[in-house]
């Protein structure tokens, strides 16, 4: 166990602590004692922080989603391509896998909280950036083949179903694909 933590920021060592936890077994594995632990505060903290399990996933999912935003604004205003954002969706699934494992599954959260519903509306319009989609709309075919294009790949790659050529330089093998399926060429 770590020595047990004594900074102000206890929200912040509650979230890392779980994050840690999802990347290592999974967010079903998840438990606020094992998190709690973990952190090295007592077995009550995530419960009076966060609620229940599915409050702590929430507050990880919401930060996902804030860091994801970032990310692919980032990519957006750097290219103005598409397929850079794209690519840099898989990227994020690569770089934050804890995160992702999270953010896409409501199942897990408390899909009502107002800090998730933020975090993933800037991700929304970040993702319809480029496609001339209002990222409110219902249905948007470009952009829902986008983002099943990229969340698809970037759930095959992460399980490790792809061959080592595209582990290696997934990047390049997604705007490749893309540029294939998406974008016609």
């Amino acid at each position: 166990m770590t020595d047990r933590y004594h900074h102000g920021d206890l929200r912040r060592a509650l979230i890392d602590a779980a994050v840690e936890a999802v990347a290592e077994a999974g967010p079903s594995a998840l438990s606020l004692r094992a998190v709690a632990k973990r952190a090295g505060v007592s077995h009550a903290a995530p419960a009076h922080h966060f609620g229940d399990k599915a409050g702590l996933l929430t507050a990880v999912a919401a930060e996902g989603f804030d860091r994801f935003a970032d990310a692919l604004e980032r990519t957006w205003d750097a290219t103005g391509d598409f397929a850079a954002v794209g690519a840099a969706y898989v990227r994020f699934a690569i770089d934050h896998k804890a995160h992702f494992e999270v953010m896409f599954r409501p199942e897990l959260l408390h899909t009502d909280d107002p800090d998730l519903n933020r975090a993933e509306a800037r991700s929304r319009a970040a993702l319809h950036r480029g496609t001339g989609a209002d990222p409110e709309a219902v249905f948007n075919v470009r952009a829902l083949g986008a983002w099943s294009l990229a969340h698809g790949f970037a759930e095959l790659l992460i399980a490790g179903n792809f061959p080592q050529g595209v582990a290696d330089n997934p990047e390049a093998a997604f705007k490749a694909v893309a540029a294939a399926t998406l974008l016609g060429e």
